[in-house]
């Protein structure tokens, strides 16, 4: 199968190329945007005739939170929700399966308790979740054979992120202050990559999904459990000692797709071994 990775040099883009070559998977084309823009019709449509792939991951994302709220607004609607479509519509005229990444952030962020059911009211209230909602509207409407799996909290090797952002303050501070009031689930990348591919792998019915590890914390208990072993002490904060442009919920915890069979690890497991691994 011909497999076509967007966003290839990206933090997923990256551990997916890293899993399927660990799998002995060689025919993907892992295309950052100097060989693909998507957000030009006419290039996704001159590469799809010319390489026709069977399987599209489509990693490539706008993923500068709060930028999206100001600077990066256009960059945020062009790449998130024009380009998606774009892909939706390629992906749909050369009968391609289109695997597309989501958010938690496309929810309202009401929720207090239990959990966000794949189908639970959308709202989003921040610029990136609205344009993410988009681009699954686009993928709905325009393709047929797809996934849309919305993750939350994602870290992994590559790429800057949350974990990677503690280790190195611990390396200059005794102390560090984070946020308790904010609580869903981490993601390792690997987790995330190799539910995709199983997704494909055993031909599971299209639709929407949702895959982050197990459990749930605030990011002060992600903080510590980062930081249980470095000499820093680590204090719980309320967020609004953080305020960011863009609006983030309290809670986000998001339902798993168990139902396919995948095991999700429990987040405490999925970062002791990313870390093993550093």
């Amino acid at each position: 199968m011909k497999i076509l990775i967007t966003g290839g040099n990206g933090q997923l883009g990256q551990e997916l190329q890293h899993l399927l070559t660990e799998r002995g998977i060689t025919d993907f084309d892992a295309a950052d945007v100097e060989k693909l823009d998507i957000t030009d019709e006419a290039s996704v449509e001159s590469y799809f005739a010319t390489n026709k792939p069977e399987i599209v991951y489509h990693c490539a994302a706008y993923t500068a939170v709060d930028k999206a709220e100001g600077e990066g607004k256009a960059v945020n609607e062009a790449v998130n929700a024009k380009g998606a479509e774009i892909i939706a519509k390629a992906c749909a005229k050369y009968d391609a399966t289109l695997v597309y990444p989501s958010t938690d952030y496309i929810f309202e962020g009401n929720l207090t308790e239990g959990e966000y059911m794949p189908d639970a009211p959308t709202g989003p209230k921040n610029e990136y979740g609205r344009t993410k909602l988009l681009g699954e509207q686009a993928v709905k409407k325009y393709c047929p054979k797809h996934y849309i799996v919305r993750t939350a909290w994602v870290y992994g090797k590559y790429g800057h992120n949350f974990v990677y952002t503690m280790l190195n303050l611990a390396k200059t501070h005794d102390k560090l202050t984070v946020v308790n009031d904010q609580v869903g689930r981490p993601t390792w990348t690997r987790t995330l990559a190799e539910f995709i591919t199983y997704l494909i792998d055993n031909q599971i019915a299209y639709g929407v999904y949702q895959c982050c590890d197990d459990g749930k914390c605030s990011w002060y208990e992600f903080a510590k459990e980062i930081l249980k072993d470095k000499n820093v002490e680590v204090l719980p904060v309320s967020s609004d000692e953080y305020p960011t442009a863009a609006f983030r919920p309290h809670y986000s915890v998001m339902h798993l797709a168990k139902e396919t069979g995948f095991e999700f690890p429990m987040w405490q497991d999925a970062l002791h071994e990313f870390m093993s691994e550093l």
